[in-house]
């Protein structure tokens, strides 16, 4: 049985400290579950853990990146697996902990994702309008919400 704790929540609500007693107390270690705290250098306002913590807990998915360098949910959640397997082997309780949703529920829900993004695709509906998105999508046969009165 795969055996995964997830600390979650809003920002400033106390999930790395938590994470850190628990991890302590269940010999696990931490995956990191924050669209910033990926980043090489973006260290203010990312709440990202002190070296003694890193000391005291292993943490993974930290400083993956260079800033500006394309980072994706489909990157995070390949790295979240890796980290998990490799946690699990050595006998340790893997803690998926953050508070970015999309980074968490790939994991947890096992989002189905893509391959690397078309860049050219990204420039061509980078430029259209919401109306030939929508037109775009219609198309293509995704059903699109309806709008609620």
């Amino acid at each position: 049985m795969t055996k995964l704790l997830a600390i979650v929540g809003q920002t400033a609500s106390g999930k790395s400290s938590l994470a850190m007693r628990v991890a302590k107390q269940f010999d696990g270690e931490i995956i990191a579950a924050d669209s910033r705290t990926v980043y090489k250098g973006l260290d203010i306002g990312t709440a990202k853990p002190t070296v003694d913590d890193m000391q005291q807990v292993r943490h993974h998915t930290i400083d993956v990146v260079d800033y500006g360098q394309s980072f994706t949910v489909a990157d995070f959640k390949r790295l979240a697996h890796q980290a998990i397997f490799d946690i699990q082997e050595r006998g340790k309780l893997p803690m998926l902990v953050g508070g970015s949703g999309l980074y968490l529920n790939s994991v947890l829900y096992d989002y189905e994702l893509g391959g690397p993004a078309d860049e050219g695709m990204r420039r061509e509906l980078s430029g259209l309008t919401v109306h030939e998105l929508q037109r775009r999508i219609v198309q293509t046969g995704i059903e699109m919400p309806e709008n609620s009165p």
